[in-house]
């Protein structure tokens, strides 16, 4: 839908122009008389002399909108001397008077005044002793206007609107206004001022929470306040009472978003808004002048009860276009596959290419197919039949791809499990998702309880044997578990032609094929190991598996980078984060050519070292935004010199298959720029959760503008004209950390269910603003009796896996709460702090800063940030994998050695840390 939009000519006319509109009487429009009885009244008014009359005709009726735009351009040419007279004669026989001049040199009586002489009347017309306020100068007190694109003007539509005066709608706009901007969430950035004849008031509102009720009109006209008077606003709306003639206060825009409100008694105004290109593009100003004139609506109506986005809600074809922008088409040609059936395209086309290595063992595309025919096989004999589930519970090697492999050519769905996991998880997920059995690295039957357990190597030892196979696109291929708020994991059941959509998706644009080397450096329960895996061996690479303890030591891993020629890398920003400072410290040489980053927000500032080593010819930087139930990846953005400098929160557009929208609290669709959920369709959506048909019903929903199925993400995000989309974190209380989904209601759940706690409030709290590797999960109980905050803290750890561990557990007395009943997360922070710690033993003589006891505790108390005990351990006061690598720089910097991240682990307290240097000392002077 084009948008209505009048566009003047590129204006230079001075920015306190304005200008007056006269409907002529029939006699009244004749050139030669009206130019006479300017002569004559210049004879005995000097300052008239001069004047000019242009007549241009219109072949459009008066009323007619080509008429409205050529009033608009004539308005907007340039005005010489003291004013310029045009008469407009239209297609039906009527004919306008326009009158354009400097505020300064003819005041708005003074426009009048003059159209009256033009008509013939015997008046006076009164010029300005001086120069007048201009709107948009230091003379209103206001900020300069200093837009440079393409003049842009186009009606508000507020048709049912009734005010009775100035002063009237003066009030509804001033509410229409701050309402706009609170749906914008604009509110807090964009104080505007309301202008009525000379009169300015300057205005701000407040954003509403983001709670389950959207805010009333009634509460958002309350929340209205005045602006201090040095506010520079970004929208002004000038309110003009209009009478026979029109007037039109200003020429050119002189705010960023500039409204005008036209008051006739017992009608409804005609407003109308101005703007540029550089402000808004054209689609843009369209939907905001349609959200500004539904709630001018609605304010002039009385209508304040009603909810903020029930009243901004879009017209259904102008949400259709704007759903529509945000889908990509799928590409031309794709059939959906199996995984297994893909990959044997690949065995046929490339069978001695090597497939998947790990430190020990190289498999190519044949050997590959074979192992994972025999596992396969060996499943079956077992039982394992079409459509089963088969828990992975194995560490990384290539035989854990052989095993998802090989459960997929038994036609069954493959359940990764991280053995690193409590117990208790273990056997929760293999009990939901009903799995017929577990293939662990080791006879393990006690993990599982009342789940048949087999090894890898015993599956091997079975025979290859064709048989049944996944044969059907859209069965299961996979089953993730993710955090859930009710306490327990949620299974996301994902089908194969996801996956081949997926692949098939990005393999053109990131020009994947068989002469790239992929990292394989997730836990395989992170979705994130999905991608890596099989857009691999799906586009004829060579899969570079990473063991957990490389893939955490930055230091080792960009040595494997480097010496295995990795081409493709994935990664969390907070993972890569650490892998950049080991970067700049070793200079060595990389392969890398693409670092696709997800599962979590990207802060685009903290490429800057990286994008100056490692060129953007040289190496390409995607972000892409996704969700385990829209199958990893969802958009796609190369990030380029200029994001990083403006950190730039673009996840691009969607992947050519996907859809991105961005919904209300009711599912209807927003306008550009407006934040809201964002809706995920297409072919990434999921099947369901496992044994959750309460929950898939409400996040996987019917939606009726696109007549598709969608996933409801819980992601806060806007959408751009273009269908580029903006990722602003969650809406929930969910959170991303260093790529993992955690949900703080399930940890905050395992709290409540200890029996000395009595009530719980876990939050995330991130020292450094912007550096991901210093957020935190924080913990704090209300305790009943005399219970033990480390032995809560340990019966978390036996529950939960260890990146859901609070790194701090609390005892505090009450739960502070916000004047709206919620946890004040602010007033925790600060509870914990004033919180006293244990008394420490005297620091012995070894604790000196010259000593190398005191060395470590000030490298320490660098990293966390807080001052350190001999006996702190690293973990349990903050410490991560990402801070361990700043500890060993910052030791080093000390004068100390440096340490791994496997040595951390074993001595992960400073009295540990500095016998372990002392011992190295003694052994090198032995």
């Amino acid at each position: 839908m084009a948008p209505t939009t009048a566009r003047a000519a590129r204006n230079t006319t001075d920015k306190g122009g304005h200008a007056l509109i006269r409907r002529l009487a029939a006699g009244d429009a004749d050139i030669d008389g009206l130019r006479g009885r300017l002569a004559t009244a210049a004879e005995r008014q000097p300052g008239l002399a001069g004047l000019r009359v242009w007549a241009e005709p219109v072949a459009a009726a008066a009323d007619d909108p080509a008429a409205e735009e050529r009033r608009t351009r004539e308005i907007g040419r340039p005005v010489a001397g003291l004013a310029r007279l045009t008469v407009l004669t239209y297609a039906d026989g009527t004919a306008d008077l326009l009158i354009v001049a400097h505020r300064d040199r003819l005041g708005r009586s003074g426009l009048g005044a003059l159209a009256d002489v033009a008509q013939g009347a015997d008046v006076t017309v009164a010029f300005p002793a001086g120069p007048g306020p201009r709107p948009g100068t230091a003379d209103w007190g206001l900020g300069a206007r200093t837009g440079r694109g393409e003049p842009l003007r186009l009606p508000v539509p507020a048709a049912r609107a009734r005010v009775g005066d100035a002063k009237q709608a003066a009030a509804v706009a001033r509410d229409a206004v701050a309402a706009t901007l609170a749906h914008y969430r604009l509110a807090d950035s964009a104080p505007f001022a309301v202008l009525v004849d000379d009169s300015v008031t300057r205005h701000t509102t407040t954003n509403p929470e983001d709670d389950e009720d959207a805010p009333s009109l009634a509460a958002l006209a309350l929340a209205v306040g005045t602006a201090e008077a040095g506010t520079d606003p970004s929208i002004g709306v000038f309110v003009v009472e209009t009478g026979p003639d029109r007037y039109v206060p200003f020429t050119a825009a002189p705010f960023p978003v500039t409204v005008t409100v036209e008051v006739t008694p017992g009608r409804a105004p005609a407003a109308a808004l101005a703007t540029d290109d550089s402000v808004m593009a054209p689609v843009v100003a369209e939907q905001f002048a349609h959200v500004l004139g539904a709630l001018l609506d609605a304010y002039a109506l009385g209508t304040t009860d009603t909810a903020l986005d029930e009243a901004a809600r879009l017209p259904a074809a102008m949400a259709a276009e704007i759903a529509e922008r945000g889908r990509t088409a799928g590409r031309t040609g794709f059939r959906p596959a199996t995984v297994p059936a893909a990959f044997t395209g690949l065995v046929r086309a490339q069978p001695d290419a090597p497939a998947v290595s790990d430190h020990a063992t190289t498999l190519t595309y044949r050997e590959l197919a074979e192992r994972g025919g025999r596992i396969a096989a060996g499943l079956r004999e077992r039982g394992v039949a079409p459509g089963d589930h088969v828990a992975v519970c194995l560490g990384r090697d290539v035989d854990t791809v052989a095993t998802m492999l090989g459960v997929m050519m038994a036609g069954a769905a493959y359940v990764p499990v991280d053995p690193a996991y409590p117990a208790e998880r273990l056997a929760y997920t293999a009990t939901d998702a009903a799995v017929k059995t577990v293939v662990t690295a080791a006879p393990d039957a006690g993990t599982f309880p009342g789940h048949p357990t087999v090894t890898t190597a015993e599956l091997l030892a079975s025979p290859p044997a064709d048989g049944p196979a996944a044969t059907d696109p859209a069965g299961i291929a996979y089953v993730i578990y993710t955090s859930g708020s009710t306490g327990r994991p949620k299974g996301v059941a994902v089908p194969h032609a996801n996956v081949a959509a997926l692949v098939d998706a990005t393999r053109e644009d990131l020009s994947l094929g068989s002469g790239d080397v992929w990292s394989f450096c997730h836990s395989s329960a992170f979705d994130f190991s999905v991608w890596e895996i099989w857009g691999c061996l799906l586009t004829g690479g060579h899969l570079v598996v990473v063991d957990a303890d490389t893939a955490r030591s930055p230091d080792d891993f960009h040595d494997l980078l480097s010496a295995r020629g990795v081409t493709v890398l994935s990664q969390t920003p907070a993972a890569f984060a650490a892998l950049q400072e080991a970067d700049a410290r070793k200079g060595t040489a990389l392969a890398v050519r693409l670092v696709v980053f997800g599962g979590e927000p990207l802060d685009a500032r903290m490429l800057q070292g990286w994008i100056r080593r490692h060129p953007a010819t040289r190496c390409r930087l995607v972000n892409m935004f996704g969700i385990t139930e829209t199958t990893v990846h969802v958009t796609a953005r190369t990030v380029t010199p200029g994001d990083v400098a403006a950190g730039s929160r673009s996840v691009g557009r969607a992947l050519p298959g996907w859809s991105v929208s961005v919904r209300d609290r009711r599912g209807a669709v927003l306008p550009y720029g407006v934040p809201g959920e964002i809706w995920v369709g297409g072919a990434g959506v999921a099947d369901r959760y496992l044994n959750q048909p309460e929950l898939t019903a409400a996040r996987f929903v019917h939606d009726p503008v696109t007549g598709t199925r969608q996933y409801r993400s819980g992601d806060l995000g806007r959408l751009a004209p273009d269908g580029r989309l903006d990722h602003l974190g969650r809406i929930d209380s969910q959170v991303k950390l260093r790529g993992f989904r955690i949900e703080p209601d399930e940890i905050r759940s395992v709290l409540l269910a200890d029996p000395g706690v009595t009530a719980a409030a876990v939050t995330v709290h991130q020292a450094v603003a912007g550096d991901s590797a210093t957020a935190r999960l924080e913990a704090y109980v209300v305790v009943d009796g005399d219970r033990r905050v480390d032995d809560i803290r340990r019966r978390l750890a036996s529950c939960l896996p260890a990146y859901m561990v609070p790194s701090t557990v609390t005892a505090i007395a009450a739960l502070p709460l916000t004047v709206n009943g919620k946890v004040d997360p602010a007033r925790l922070r600060e509870l914990a702090e004033a919180a006293p710690r244990p008394a420490a033993a005297p620091a012995p003589a070894a604790t000196g800063t010259g000593t190398v006891l005191g060395r470590v505790l000030s490298a320490w108390s660098e990293v966390l940030g807080e001052t350190a005990e001999p006996d702190d351990d690293f973990f349990e006061t903050g410490g991560n994998s990402l801070l361990a690598v700043r500890l060993s720089g910052a030791l080093r910097r000390a004068g100390l050695p440096a340490i791994s991240l496997r040595e951390l682990y074993v001595h992960a307290t400073p009295a540990e840390l500095a016998a372990l240097f002392a011992r190295r000392t003694e052994d090198a002077s032995a």
